[in-house]
């Protein structure tokens, strides 16, 4: 059944364009224009919203330059995502990426991060680590506990590093850092068994049930410089096992195919940090990657719903897309 519109008076038009014409051109608030013409608030309320039925007033977004809001949406509906983020990034070395990546990082945990959360952060992430170094003090406190998920300890040299990521993101949001005072690989079975024994790392896992945002840095099967430091790697008959049985990339030091499912293989045993199927349960998962290296590492955390947030660079968004 067609819909008939009522036929607008040239009077109706002109007052529809003059409080327009006020509204948006001239900036005047709303309240001011009633005063103005002896109008009530809701009146020109109204007008305004009729004047965009009317094709008087049309509103257009124009997106600048190296901001990419249609590709987002597209990766969003795609990948069932919460939200993502793209950053404009032609260089694609690892420090570029790290540095544009993490930068954007930064700013949706400064500007999204709710009072009182339990925040897990992994460790050995170069680009969480190019977040923290970017982010700024947060001018309320969060009174957030911000939970290693992937065991700290490693080569003196390189842990640093990973202490740093906690410790100084737990200043920045003026909350609690809670470590996991752990190697995030054991030299065996038996050692993993007696790390997880430790009163201090159960105090820490203990918090992975209640974690509300997790913030991941997402690995290829082949380590990164800053993981390879740390002494957390495995063997290279082990690396070549996980290539065999389809590994991608991995979460946490905890391995998935290209579907995102967990790769069963003896050296899941000796990882120290939160289980995938663990992680999956938190409300919010942002994962912060991107690069040529990390393509399908971060294709399989998505298809497996590993994390609902993604922030990466604009190329491999594309290449996602694809």
């Amino acid at each position: 059944m067609p819909i008939y519109r009522k036929m607008v008076s040239k009077e109706e038009q002109r007052l529809m364009t003059k409080i327009a014409y006020l509204y948006h051109k001239r900036g005047y608030k709303q309240s001011e224009i009633a005063k103005q013409l002896d109008l009530s608030q809701a009146t020109v309320s109204r007008t305004l919203k009729r004047a965009e039925e009317e094709g008087i007033v049309r509103v257009s977004v124009t997106i600048p330059t190296g901001v990419y809001t249609e590709l987002e949406e597209a990766l969003c509906e795609k990948y069932d995502l919460k939200a993502a983020i793209v950053v404009h990034c032609d260089d694609q070395n690892d420090e570029a990426v790290f540095d544009h990546v993490g930068s954007a990082a930064a700013y949706y945990i400064e500007t999204t991060l709710g009072s009182n959360e339990i925040v897990g952060l992994s460790s050995w992430s170069s680009t969480l680590l190019a977040m923290v170094n970017a982010m700024h003090p947060l001018a309320k406190a969060s009174h957030a506990k911000v939970v290693q998920m992937l065991g700290g300890m490693g080569n003196p040299s390189a842990e640093i590093y990973a202490a740093r990521i906690t410790e100084q993101f737990a200043s920045l949001v003026q909350g609690d850092p809670v470590y996991l005072p752990a190697p995030g690989v054991a030299r065996s079975q038996d050692a993993h068994a007696d790390a997880m024994s430790d009163p201090f790392v159960r105090e820490a896992t203990a918090y992975f049930d209640k974690i509300t945002l997790a913030i991941v840095g997402i690995g290829s099967v082949e380590p990164s410089k800053l993981l390879q430091s740390s002494g957390n790697v495995f063997s290279e008959e082990e690396l070549e096992a996980l290539q065999q049985t389809g590994a991608v990339g991995d979460v946490c030091l905890r391995f998935f195919n290209i579907e995102g499912e967990p790769v069963d293989l003896p050296l899941d045993k000796r990882v120290v940090s939160i289980p995938l199927k663990q992680l999956k349960n938190v409300k919010r998962i942002v994962g912060v990657a991107g690069g040529k290296r990390k393509l399908n590492a971060i294709r399989g955390a998505l298809n497996g719903q590993l994390i609902n947030v993604l922030i990466t660079d604009h190329q491999t968004a594309q290449a996602l897309m694809n």
